[in-house]
């Protein structure tokens, strides 16, 4: 019970196959006390059917993290059920369908601006509001992909939102280091979520992924969230500013 009488806070549940969900499960079966967001009343029902079915308590809020009132809104409830939070995680990305076409030279000035908001921004936007909830300290954690690093055939503009919340996530764990607060990413290998469906041809990064990795396998959805428990946990007190790969290794492969 590596989370017991700790309480923390996942946002971007989608569906019971998103990685926020997974990483929820994992809190939860660890003693963890969680508020789960979801971004719009569409997905109300669906996730506080998920937020029930957890082993551990857990509550729903709405929370669309592209606009500012709308997250004050949901972190005033936040505080409300939780006056201190322990951990947080940002499982929150997002572009246009065209913008995944096609040429990365064509991204539309909209499509970027849309993408390194949500993708990238929402993580120092929910920190900023993070911090004031953790007067004790606590861990942040987001999850990005080996598309920030090496081009990936129609990943496009999410590779530099990615990159974005990469280099974000070192400069918010340089300013909040000294709180107690660390900060790091999960670099997760393919995963089949209803985000990722929305990268045309994704069904080959899984087998190619799986071809090439030293595990020969894919990566699941529960050993990311294994890997949040882990980073949430006091286990990983002296990690802050990182990106760890939870990708059965495939980042480490070069053909």
């Amino acid at each position: 019970m590596l989370l017991k009488d700790k309480s923390g806070v996942v946002f971007g549940v989608a569906n019971k196959r998103s990685i926020a969900y997974a990483c929820a499960r994992s809190a939860s079966a660890q003693g963890a006390r969680l508020i789960l967001t979801y971004q719009n009343e569409r997905l109300e029902k669906a996730t506080k059917e998920l937020a029930d079915a957890l082993p551990n308590e857990a509550i729903a809020l709405e929370c669309d993290v592209s606009d500012e009132a709308a997250l004050d809104g949901a972190f005033a409830q936040i505080a409300d059920h939780m006056p201190q939070v322990d951990f947080g995680v940002h499982s929150i990305a997002f572009a246009p369908r065209e913008e995944l076409e096609g040429r990365f030279t064509d991204t539309t000035r909209a499509g970027w601006t849309k993408a390194l908001d949500v993708s990238a921004y929402s993580m120092t936007a929910i920190t900023r509001r993070m911090e004031a909830l953790m007067p004790e300290g606590g861990s942040l954690v987001t999850m990005t992909y080996f598309g920030s690093e090496k081009v990936m055939p129609r990943y496009n503009v999410m590779g530099p939102a990615k990159a974005a919340l990469e280099a974000s996530v070192r400069y918010l764990a340089a300013d909040l280091g000294p709180k107690g607060i660390r900060v790091n990413a999960i670099s997760a290998g393919p995963i089949r979520t209803l985000a990722a469906s929305g990268v045309s041809g994704f069904s080959q990064f899984l087998d190619i992924a799986k071809e090439k990795s030293p595990l020969r396998r894919n990566t699941s959805a529960d050993e990311v969230g294994d890997a949040v428990v882990f980073l949430a946990s006091p286990l990983s007190r002296g990690i802050t500013g990182t990106t760890m790969w939870v990708d059965c290794g495939y980042h480490i492969m070069a053909l």
